[in-house]
């Protein structure tokens, strides 16, 4: 059982990593030329607030999992949404870092946060110690779509002409 636990656990790092690599560089260029609210969280909380973020929702994974018997028809529409989640969560970076797409970004994140509230919903029964273990990212998309709101409303598009 070391082998599912350890990689159901690490899993989201996988992109965590990925869009680490994104995010250190646009953090010190394009991301300091643009308005960003007073209250948000100093660039040095990311990656220690994203890296407990991601150790929990693995290990809730895996709780599921386990209850569950497995990847089993029973475990569809739990892991199936845990999967859209964690591929949502995976797109967001790339998008707002890489792209540049504040606009696209806060479509993305809301979509996002949805279904990570539908992934806790379909949890609850199973596990409701998978579903605290996602209480805090939850709460942290709630930050960060508010994060990226202001940042999408204190940054316009520039126009283009005809």
């Amino acid at each position: 059982m070391w082998i599912p636990l350890l990689s159901l656990t690490a899993l989201p790092h996988v992109g965590g990593i990925f869009g680490g690599l994104i995010t250190r560089k646009e953090v010190k260029s394009w991301y300091t030329t643009i308005n960003k609210p007073s209250w948000r969280p100093p660039n040095a909380a990311f990656p220690i607030v994203w890296t407990t973020l991601y150790t929990g929702m693995g290990y809730g994974s895996y709780l599921v999992w386990k209850e569950l018997g497995g990847f089993t028809q029973d475990s569809l529409v739990p892991l199936g949404l845990y999967g859209m989640q964690l591929a949502l969560n995976w797109a967001w970076t790339p998008i707002f870092f890489g792209a540049h797409n504040i606009k696209l970004a806060m479509i993305e994140i809301v979509m996002l946060t949805g279904t990570v509230a539908a992934t806790m919903v379909s949890w609850y029964p199973i596990s409701r110690t998978a579903t605290l273990l996602m209480v805090p990212y939850l709460a942290w998309l709630c930050l960060a779509t508010s994060l990226n709101y202001c940042i999408w409303r204190d940054n316009p598009d520039p126009k283009k002409d005809d």
